[in-house]
C-alpha cells in the first residue's frame, strides 16, 4: 500500500507540473499582440487639374512640293548632272538621253523649213500678181504649216529626252547610271522641298464636328525622341471615307526642322476646350481584368486603414491619370506598397512627391 501511495503522489507532482508550466505559457501567449504590424506604403492626393481636350493619332509626314521624277521616253543614259543631297532651281537637267538622231531630224526640218518659207513667200508675191493660180499658193502654204508642225513634233520628242526639276528642291537617291538603257516612266530620282513640310493623317467620323482649321497640333518622332513639333490644321477634307468611316485631315508644320518626308509620327491635336478632371498619379492605379483599382487611406482615430475602389481611368498625361469616376479630389491614394495591401489594412504613410 504504501508503494502504491508513493507512485501517486510522484506522478500527481509530475503532471501538476506539466500543467502548472502549460498554464504559465498559455497565459504569457495570451497576453500577448498578435496583431499585424502597420504597412508602410506612399500616398498622394487626388487633385482637380485643368487639362485641354486633345485627340490622339498617327500621321506621316510629306513635302508640299515633292515628286518621283521619271522619264517620259525610252533611250539610252549620255549624262547626269547631279548627286544624292543636292540643293537644284527650277529648270535644272538632272538627266539626259541619247537624242542624237533626233537632233539630225531636226536639223533636216529647219533646213526644209528655209526652203518652204521661202517658196511660200515668192509665191505671195506672185499671188498678189495674179501670175500664178489660187491652188499653187494653197499647195505652198500648207507645206509651209506641215514643216513647222513636224519641226514642233521633233522639239517635243527633245523635250522627253531630258528629266527637268520642276521646282526647288532636294535630290534623292538616284536609280540609274549613265550608260544604262531605260524605258518610259523608268524612275531617276525623288525631288522634295524641304522648306515647307505637312502632315497627313486621319480620324474617325464622329470627331469631324469637333475639328475647324488652325487647331493646334503637337507630335513627336522615334527619330527625335522627346522633342516635340508644332503644326497646324490645315485642311479638312469634304467626306468620310466610305470604307473607313475616317476623314481626312492635312496640317502644315510650322518647325519641322530635321523632319524628312514619309516619316511616321504621333500627334495630338488641342480642341481648345480645357476640361477639369480628378487626377492621381498614374502609379496610383493597379490594372487587372476585374477592373482598375485604386487603394484608398481611411484615417479612423489614431490608425489609417487601405481600402480598395473600383474607379473608371480616363486619358493619361505627364505621369498622371484622369479618373472619371470612382475617387473625388482631396481623397489619399496609394502610390507605392500595393502589392502588400488587402482590404481593411493598417497603414503607415508618407507623402509621395509629385
Amino acid at each position: 500500500m504504501r508503494a502504491y501511495r508513493y507512485v501517486i503522489s510522484v506522478l500527481a507532482i509530475i503532471f501538476g507540473g506539466i500543467f502548472l508550466y502549460l498554464y504559465i505559457q498559455f497565459s504569457a501567449l495570451s497576453n500577448m499582440d498578435f496583431t499585424p504590424p502597420a504597412i508602410s506604403i506612399d500616398t498622394a492626393i487626388a487633385k482637380t487639374e485643368v487639362w485641354p481636350s486633345l485627340i490622339q493619332s498617327v500621321g506621316t509626314i510629306r513635302a508640299a512640293r515633292g515628286v518621283n521624277l521619271s522619264t517620259e521616253s525610252d533611250g539610252e543614259i549620255i549624262s547626269l548632272n547631279v548627286e544624292p543631297g543636292q540643293l537644284v532651281e527650277t529648270g535644272t537637267i538632272i538627266l539626259e538621253l541619247n537624242n542624237r538622231e533626233e537632233l539630225a531630224r531636226k536639223e533636216k526640218l529647219r533646213a526644209s523649213l528655209e526652203l518652204k518659207q521661202l517658196l511660200f513667200d515668192r509665191d505671195s508675191r506672185l499671188i498678189k500678181q495674179k501670175s500664178i493660180p489660187m491652188s499653187r499658193y494653197d499647195e505652198t502654204r500648207a507645206n509651209l504649216r506641215e514643216v513647222k508642225a513636224e519641226l514642233a513634233e521633233i522639239n517635243a520628242i527633245l523635250d522627253t529626252k531630258v528629266v527637268v526639276a520642276p521646282f526647288s528642291g532636294t535630290i534623292g537617291v538616284i536609280r540609274v547610271d549613265i550608260g544604262d538603257y531605260v524605258e518610259i516612266d523608268t524612275e531617276v530620282t525623288s525631288l522634295q522641298n524641304l522648306n515647307r513640310l505637312e502632315l497627313d493623317f486621319s480620324l474617325p467620323a464622329k470627331h469631324a464636328p469637333k475639328l475647324k482649321k488652325g487647331q493646334n497640333i503637337t507630335l513627336t518622332t522615334d527619330a527625335f525622341g522627346d522633342q516635340v513639333f508644332s503644326a497646324t490644321l490645315r485642311d479638312i477634307d469634304s467626306r468620310i471615307h466610305p470604307s473607313t468611316r475616317n476623314i481626312l485631315l492635312r496640317g502644315e508644320l510650322t518647325n519641322g526642322q530635321g523632319l524628312l518626308p514619309g516619316m511616321f509620327v504621333r500627334l495630338s491635336i488641342d480642341l481648345d476646350r480645357p476640361r477639369k478632371l480628378v487626377t492621381v498619379p498614374e502609379i496610383a492605379v493597379g490594372y487587372s481584368l476585374q477592373g482598375d483599382t485604386i487603394y484608398v487611406i481611411r484615417d479612423e482615430d489614431d490608425r489609417s486603414f487601405a481600402e480598395p475602389v473600383i474607379v473608371e481611368v480616363g486619358e493619361n498625361s505627364g505621369g498622371s491619370t484622369s479618373i472619371i469616376k470612382g475617387i473625388s479630389p482631396g481623397m489619399r491614394v496609394t502610390t507605392a506598397g500595393q502589392n502588400k495591401l488587402f482590404r481593411g489594412a493598417v497603414v503607415t504613410y508618407n507623402v509621395s512627391k509629385d
